[in-house]
């Protein structure tokens, strides 16, 4: 009994200090800017650039940047992966986008960095999106003779509602909330009201009562996705915390070598994390002893490859493109994981 107390003791304590440090200033304001992009930025400008057909610089770049532009998670890119290969996407930044997209959404790398430091958020966003285009070039050029099962191609572009905004109003307003969240991270207080009075502007001026709607429903949409799993997956690892002893930690992980990443990267193909929930488990691994590298491996393999996750990709890909995929997530995120261990 004494035993159960205190991994549910552990699981609290995780949660309340997570929430108390973490939520208002890092997430509240990030769940927002989701918000925002899925509202008034029109996925299909993206999409529309994943054609085979398309010049390869360009679907490349923006496939392995979306995520960003596009908020999407764990959860939301596999659906869309499949819609981009089977409307005639090319393999290439189909997978490219399928790698990078969960762990450069605006939530995972502003978490990531609140949570673990910006060190290992810039670096989880920048190794995604180096990696990402590897993969997809080595994808593209293994299964170049093999053809999507549908050659639809995505051609025509619906008109765009938010286009009738001037630039200048749309930047102001993304500013806006990018320097709040910045600045409440960094609790620097007399920017921060200012970026809020400034967005407060934005709203007076440039949106319509229909439009604030819209985005504050999508932002609740975000926040009932994703929060109830965050919570779960906080507090299962502050049960983790108190169950693993730090010693099993550092043996395996507890330094930067091709093992330990290796290792990380696996249990992290394994794993299913949902939305964001690899954050706080693997806070909870590094402050049991594990090094940054492998945590760093276990972030960028952790939401792109699961055992659920591989089902679907086997659904949509078959057999040896699935696993070409998945055997290239491992090196690549071992590898990263090595390569930021060392600096």
């Amino acid at each position: 009994m004494d035993f159960i107390l205190s991994l549910l003791a552990g699981g609290f304590s995780a949660l309340l200090e997570y929430l108390s440090a973490h939520v208002i200033a890092c997430l509240v304001p990030a769940f927002f800017i989701a918000g925002a992009i899925s509202v008034f930025l029109d996925p299909y400008i993206v999409t529309k650039y994943f054609g085979s057909k398309v010049n390869p610089f360009v679907s490349y770049s923006i496939a392995s940047i979306s995520g960003f532009i596009l908020a999407v998670c764990s959860c939301t890119v596999l659906p869309l992966f499949a819609g981009i290969y089977k409307r005639g996407g090319g393999i290439g930044p189909a997978v490219t986008f399928l790698y990078s997209g969960p762990a450069i959404s605006i939530l995972a790398v502003s978490l990531s960095a609140g949570v673990l430091g910006y060190d290992i958020g810039i670096a989880r966003a920048i190794f995604a999106i180096i990696f990402s285009i590897l993969i997809g070039l080595i994808m593209a050029y293994l299964f170049r003779k093999d053809k999507p099962d549908t050659a639809q191609q995505i051609t025509s572009l619906p008109a765009d509602t938010a286009a009738k905004r001037p630039l200048y109003q749309t930047l102001i307003y993304f500013g806006s909330l990018i320097a709040i969240l910045i600045f409440a991270s960094a609790k620097n207080i007399p920017v921060f009201l200012l970026a809020l009075l400034v967005l407060l502007f934005c709203l007076w001026r440039f949106f319509n009562m229909s439009q604030i709607k819209e985005w504050l429903s999508e932002t609740w949409r975000f926040v009932k996705l994703i929060f109830p799993w965050l919570v779960g997956g906080i507090f299962i690892a502050g049960v983790l915390k108190t169950l693993i002893p730090a010693d099993f930690i550092t043996s395996y992980v507890g330094s930067n070598n091709p093992v330990s990443n290796l290792i990380a990267s696996l249990s992290g193909a394994l794993l299913y994390f949902a939305t964001l929930t690899e954050v706080p488990i693997v806070k909870a691994f590094v402050d049991l002893g594990m090094a940054k590298g492998p945590a760093l491996a276990l972030l960028l393999a952790g939401p792109a490859v699961s055992l659920p996750g591989f089902l679907v990709i086997r659904k949509i890909l078959g057999n040896r493109k699935a696993l070409t995929y998945i055997g290239l997530v491992i090196i690549s995120s071992s590898l990263a994981g090595f390569i930021f261990g060392i600096f």
